[in-house]
């Protein structure tokens, strides 16, 4: 299974069934795009637990808020844009993830340095 599809798939599940948390398999895309929606404060916090055989992401969901996920790029179709291709989400209220030469970064990021990369999904 893809890794992002897996890893929204889950806070989405977790969010509609009214959970505080979600554990996940950890991966560093995974936990990269865990840190920018907890750095943009669309959920409350990241740990990484290696506890067990396999370490594991635990994200905190915020209760007051549901974010909307959609993943944009998949492994069949990938999508790429330059960066003054990149459009804003709800105006600026929500963001585009994007895998870059430079690492993750959120759309904002992009356009301010001028990079274009593989749009990873959309937060609202």
């Amino acid at each position: 299974m893809d890794p992002t599809s897996q890893l929204l798939t889950k806070i989405r599940n977790a969010q509609g069934a009214g959970h505080e948390s979600v554990t996940i398999p950890y991966s560093r895309l995974k936990e990269g795009i865990a840190k920018i929606l907890e750095k943009n404060g669309f959920i409350a916090g990241v740990t990484t637990s290696k506890e067990k055989k396999y370490p594991e992401l635990k994200i905190a969901l915020k209760s007051e808020r549901t974010v909307i996920l959609k993943q944009m790029s998949r492994p069949g179709q990938r999508i790429y844009r330059g960066h003054n291709e990149i459009k804003k989400v709800k105006n600026g209220l929500g963001i585009n993830i994007l895998s870059t030469s430079q690492g993750l970064m959120t759309d904002r990021e992009a356009r301010k340095k001028k990079i274009g990369g593989e749009l990873l999904c959309k937060i609202c």
